[in-house]
């Protein structure tokens, strides 16, 4: 431990982000902004750190085991270090606009730090933009998260967009329907987590038979819609199942080049998650894009919903842009010639000495092309 550390070397999840990673990363924010802004989201701009008691308050206690903790010295009170921005916007939304009219669209975007990585994301610092729909309970309002969502990832080019709707209080409430406790619940919690049938059977008790059969109701929205129909479900999970279906009702109608799946025991990352909830995929691509879903704003709060999209994901998954015209100039080039190409779209790259030749400078530096009295000439 008393070795020196290399410069380079950062702790485990951490990197850095290098050119050109870094300004594509910023151009990916901005394009879903754009897209956020046009549908009538308004941009937040939470701290990296609050109050520890604020920051774990309702959808936040999920968080609470990923949360970096340290003494702020000024107020001798436990701070954290954010480790996902929507508790912090639903903070927001109810103190700092609750006079707001809703429902409120707020959207955001920025950086989290988590105390450990995932087994498939396994960075700890994570970019996030996402969008939060406050103080509405209709399920228009699930649709419209869900599209504007992936009208976002379209806008920058991904291919083979999938969303995965859940149902994470679906199980929850057919076990409470069926007499199950919740030592009982967490049993099977596991098992159905991951999709094992036969473990299911083994500690499901009375509700063993219809948990089974939900595990099979699994993929293709329709299909999965039909398998779910013919399930003889308590009034509360079939009241979960009745908003699903309106969802991709209204989904299909809306984005029908969408590809719908349907998993009706999913639960893991949805722990704070109250209803209809989803996951964004891209062909070809592990890891999700993002999730989202609907949520209370705090323990006996305001109806939301909203998604977060992970900034390194996406740039895994969208086309990363061609490289610009990158074009030198000499250090005896005209001062007004810079401002001149800048404004026909150039990205100027400026000699600071005289060099011996111009051509192989422009090179080196990553130009395409250099500047030769007032023409301009390719490098290759």
């Amino acid at each position: 431990m008393d070795d020196a550390l290399h410069p380079a070397l950062l702790p485990q999840g951490l990197r850095d982000l290098l050119p050109p990673e870094a300004a594509w990363e910023a151009e990916v924010v901005s394009r879903l902004a754009a897209v956020l802004t046009r549908h009538g989201y308004e941009r937040v701009k939470p701290p990296l750190a609050e109050f520890e008691d604020n920051l774990l308050a309702g959808a936040g206690a999920a968080m609470a085991k990923e949360t970096f903790r340290l003494m702020d010295p000024i107020s001798q009170r436990m701070i954290g270090l954010r480790a996902d921005m929507t508790p912090q916007v639903a903070r927001i939304a109810t103190t700092r606009l609750k006079d707001a009219p809703r429902p409120l669209r707020l959207f955001y975007a920025g950086q989290v730090l988590r105390v450990r990585g995932g087994e498939i994301r396994v960075e700890r610092q994570v970019g996030q933009v996402g969008a939060e729909l406050i103080g509405s309970d209709a399920v228009a309002a699930d649709i419209e998260v869900v599209a504007v969502a992936a009208e976002a990832l379209t806008a920058l080019g991904i291919a083979g967009l999938s969303v995965d709707l859940t149902l994470p209080t679906l199980v929850p409430a057919l076990c409470r329907a069926l007499g199950l406790d919740a030592a009982a619940l967490a049993a099977v919690r596991g098992p159905l987590d991951h999709k094992d049938a036969a473990a299911t059977a083994a500690v499901g008790g009375a509700a063993s038979e219809v948990l089974g059969r939900l595990l099979t109701a699994s993929g293709s929205a329709r299909p999965a819609l039909a398998a779910l129909a013919r399930l003889d479900l308590p009034q509360p999970a079939a009241v979960e199942r009745t908003r699903l279906e309106a969802v991709v009702a209204g989904l299909e109608r809306r984005m029908p080049q969408l590809s719908l799946t349907v998993d009706p025991v999913e639960n893991r990352g949805f722990e704070y998650h109250t209803g209809i909830s989803f996951a964004f995929f891209a062909r070809g691509l592990g890891g999700e894009l993002g999730r989202g879903g609907r949520y209370l704003t705090a323990e006996a709060g305001e109806p939301a919903t909203g998604f977060t999209l992970y900034s390194d994901t996406l740039l895994q998954a969208a086309p990363a842009p061609t490289d610009g015209q990158r074009l030198y100039l000499p250090v005896d080039a005209p001062p007004e010639a810079g401002g001149r190409w800048r404004g026909d779209g150039w990205v100027t790259v400026a000699g600071l000495g005289p060099v011996a030749d111009v051509r192989a400078e422009a090179r080196r530096l990553g130009c395409s092309h250099f500047l030769a009295g007032d023409k301009i000439m390719t490098v290759a």
